[in-house]
Formats: C-alpha cells, sequence, structure tokens
C-alpha cells in the first residue's frame, strides 16, 4: 500500500518536537510492514528537497501559505496514494478536497487558547475562529487522535468519527526500578521546546518561590526555542543562577541521563496533545508536576503517577512540588504507578494496532484498533 502524511515539519526541520517523533515512529513501522510511505513537509533553510528517515521518504516544498499547493501539484505527479494522513497543526492541508482517494485527518490537539501565546488581539481571535470553523468543514472526515481531551474539544465541534489511539515512547521502562528518595537540593526538569506557550517562565517563578521557602533546588531546562533568551535574562534577573541550569537540546541518552537523575518532571503548557516528555519520564520513574491543563490531565493521573496542581500558577506549581517532595510515601507509590504505565505506552505495544487500523483505512475498512494501552 502507499501512504502519504501530510505534516508542516519533518524530523529535520529544527522546530521538530514530539509531534514528529511520534509521527515518525507510526510511519516508519508502516514501511517495515513494506509499505511505501512518504512524508511531505515544509522546506526550511538549507534543508534537501527529499531525504530518507528509518524507510520513510521525506519531501519537502514550499513554506506557509505555498506548501499545500506544492503538495498538490506534487502528488499529482505520482502514482495514487492509498491513504492521505493530513495532519492539523491549526491549519491542515485540506487533502479531502484535492485527494480523490481515502484521507484522515490526524490532530494532537484543538490550539483554541494556543493562539493567543503566538499572536494578539485581533488575530489570535481570528485565528481561533478560523480553526474551528475549519475543524466543523472536516466534519465527515475520520479524525485519529491519541488524546481523550482532544477527542472531547473535537465531539464539542460536531464531528463524530474520531478514533483513539495513544501515542507510543521508545523509552524503556526502567527496571528493576532503583530506589530514590527526595533529598535536597530536589532535582526538577523541565523538557520542552521554549516556546511561548509552553509557559517554562512559570517553572523559574517556582523556583524562585520554593527558595524563598528555605528550600534547596535545582532546575534543568532541557530544549531550545525562541523564548530562550528571555528565559535566561529572567533567570539572572531573579537571581537564580546558581539553581537553574539551560542544558540545551540533548541527545536522547542525554536525556534518559537527566531523568534518571531527576526528582520530579515539570510541565507548564497551556494545553498539550498530550504530554510526551511525561510518559518518557515515568517510564524512568520520575513522577510528574502539571498543570490543569487538555492533555497533561490525561498523561498525568492525579496522586497516582503525579500530581495535577489546583490552579495554573507558578505559587500552585510551587505547592505541588513541596507537596510531593514532602510526602515519601506518595513519591514512592507515584514513582512505581508512572513507571508501570509508561511501560504500557511503548511502541511495541502500541504500534500493531495502530498500523493494522491504518491498514484498514487504506483497504476502505474502518474498523477500530484491535487494543487500548495506558488506563
Amino acid at each position: 500500500m502507499k501512504f502519504l502524511m501530510l505534516n508542516w515539519r519533518d524530523p529535520d526541520n529544527p522546530l521538530a518536537g514530539g509531534a514528529e517523533r511520534v509521527t515518525l515512529g507510526y510511519l516508519s513501522a508502516l514501511a517495515r510492514r513494506n509499505h511505501e510511505v512518504v512524508w511531505f513537509a515544509n522546506a526550511f533553510e538549507n534543508c534537501e528537497p527529499e531525504t530518507w528517515h528509518d524507510g520513510v521518504r521525506v519531501v519537502r516544498g514550499g513554506g506557509i501559505g505555498t506548501s499545500v499547493f506544492n503538495a498538490r501539484r506534487w502528488a499529482k505527479r505520482q502514482r495514487p496514494f492509498d491513504l492521505v494522513i493530513d495532519q492539523h497543526h491549526g491549519l491542515p492541508w485540506f487533502a479531502p478536497w484535492w485527494h480523490r482517494g481515502k484521507s484522515v485527518a490526524y490532530i494532537h490537539e484543538v490550539l483554541g487558547p494556543i493562539w493567543n501565546s503566538f499572536y494578539s488581539w485581533p488575530w489570535s481571535w481570528a485565528g481561533r475562529r478560523m480553526e474551528a470553523r475549519i475543524l466543523r468543514w472536516y466534519r465527515k472526515v475520520p479524525f485519529w487522535t491519541a488524546c481523550p481531551a482532544t477527542e472531547r474539544a473535537l465531539r464539542d465541534l460536531g464531528i463524530s468519527d474520531i478514533t483513539l489511539i495513544p501515542y507510543g515512547v521508545a523509552t524503556a521502562a526502567v527496571e528493576p526500578l532503583p530506589e530514590k528518595t527526595i533529598r535536597p537540593p530536589w532535582r526538577l526538569a523541565v523538557v520542552s521546546r521554549l516556546a511561548p506557550n509552553k509557559r517554562i517562565d512559570h517553572a523559574v517563578e517556582a523556583v524562585r518561590l520554593l527558595r524563598l521557602r528555605g528550600h534547596a533546588v535545582r532546575l534543568t531546562v532541557a530544549g531550545t526555542g525562541e523564548t530562550e533568551h528571555e528565559l535566561r535574562s529572567l533567570t539572572a534577573r531573579l537571581q537564580l543562577d546558581d539553581s537553574i541550569t539551560f542544558a540545551g537540546q540533548l541527545s536522547e541518552a542525554s536525556k534518559l541521563a537527566l531523568f534518571d537523575e531527576s526528582h520530579l518532571l515539570l510541565h507548564t503548557s497551556i494545553r498539550e496533545g498530550w504530554g510526551l516528555n511525561v510518559i518518557e519520564a515515568n517510564c524512568r520513574g520520575v513522577p510528574a508536576v502539571v498543570y490543569p491543563v487538555p492533555g497533561l490531565t490525561d498523561s498525568t493521573l492525579h496522586e497516582r503517577t503525579g500530581l495535577v496542581v489546583a490552579h495554573e500558577s507558578p505559587e500552585a506549581l510551587a505547592n505541588g512540588i513541596e507537596r510531593l517532595a514532602g510526602d515519601a510515601a506518595l513519591y514512592r507509590t507515584c514513582r512505581r504507578a508512572a513507571r508501570d504505565r509508561g511501560a504500557s505506552f511503548h511502541w511495541d505495544r502500541v504500534l500493531p494496532a495502530a498500523c493494522d487500523w491504518l491498514e484498514s483505512l487504506a483497504a476502505g475498512s474502518s474498523r477500530p484498533p484491535a487494543q487500548q494501552t495506558g488506563g
């Protein structure tokens, strides 16, 4: 069979993140089943027009506002695809209107308030209205998502044909789970693209509050992005340079080492399609303290695999860190439950059902995936 993925970014794009990692996971699995798999993405500075990743052919063309037209022209020159996967990130590729064959809409989150992080009014308002309207246009197209919160948001917009397939992770669940007791300094980690919607400044402010309360804290921020300079400036202004380290982009091995030495993962995003790094940290026995927002309330089970704090504020985040660090029994319970649940999201468990379902769609069936994981 032939599969075409349409996504604004590919794994080599400097702005690639968790969405691209999980996308490659599904596509490379299809390629291993001897399917022809192509990923069409926006071009970026100094990129090659074509490359390969794990058996997946990556084709690039155009940029914001033009790549849809490039994809359409390119696709018309190819042998027909059995299934086109139209990935939504605020804006889709409108594949059902130019591809004559079968399509599925793949979405991580309904952006909603995330528009406010990148655009001022009235552009943020216009973006939210446009996104909602476009999703309603797609209501006759089958949707695929990983997150129950995204499924609920889509149903609120009148979309009914939604298949829920969890994201997978390549991170192996640590076995046996080593002992880890929280002793000062508390070692905290943020693993994220440094973007406005991630609100990493809230984690910085939480460190300041914890220090004022007399706690010794060390925060490592792993990732790069457009807010890095202002985060470094904020850290210096608050005189927290001895408590906060900016580690930059980490290799997979370095990221695992960071998890293994950390007590807690922090996540302060406005909303998420899931929170992939939460599950990766969980696999290493690291509970998360997260904001009460869509996506993160699904990836973190409150008082089971971590804590969902009461409010979206640095003070609430500091309170959550203080509580989990101060309750040895709860911390021990969360570590074990986080590790056990994280193991259920390994690609070995997720991919067979996901690939079966994608093959059934390409063949003209819509049978649901055979299994669900991560309860």
